[in-house]
């Protein structure tokens, strides 16, 4: 049984552990380079008035998935970015629709009037996953050299809260 929850600075270990597993596997993130456990850390704490961050752990409470919003410097103060992972092979047992349910929550009590996705074109998954929730694209960029040189078009979608 999955269980969301807010996300703690304890989380953080295996929430790394996680991202870091999807990132050495490639072709759903932007990400290229090792996450550091205290990065998601200091991720956390910039801002909190803003932020949202949950995990769905499992009956034994091991991070299985982690979603978080907040605000990005590329968008404006009413719309919040939202990421989400959640461990390979745990894909398509509703971890990510448990989680969108917290965030959309804590999205509107945060404030914010839409959600913006920014997903990897080639990520059929994530892009599945955000039309699936609602979201529709709104901006594309093309040709998006990420931190290992590889050029992809990123596809944003929006979803209105």
């Amino acid at each position: 049984m999955i269980r969301i929850r807010r996300a703690l600075p304890t989380d953080t270990r295996e929430m790394a552990e996680l991202l870091n597993a999807i990132i050495a596997t490639g072709g759903t993130t932007a990400f290229t380079s090792r996450i550091a456990a205290s990065d998601l850390a200091d991720w956390m704490a910039a801002d909190t008035r803003r932020s949202a961050w949950h995990v769905a752990t499992d009956s034994e409470d091991t991070v299985q998935g982690f979603q978080w919003i907040g605000p990005h410097r590329d968008l404006p103060p009413e719309a919040a970015d939202i990421a989400t992972f959640v461990r390979e092979g745990q894909t398509r047992l509703g971890i990510g629709s448990a989680l969108f349910q917290a965030t959309e929550s804590a999205a509107r009590r945060l404030g914010y009037a839409w959600l913006n996705a920014t997903i990897r074109a080639d990520n059929a998954g994530g892009l599945i996953y955000y039309q699936s929730r609602g979201f529709r694209p709104w901006h594309r960029d093309k040709d998006v050299v990420l931190g290992n040189g590889l050029r992809v078009d990123k596809i944003s979608k929006r979803y209105d809260l």
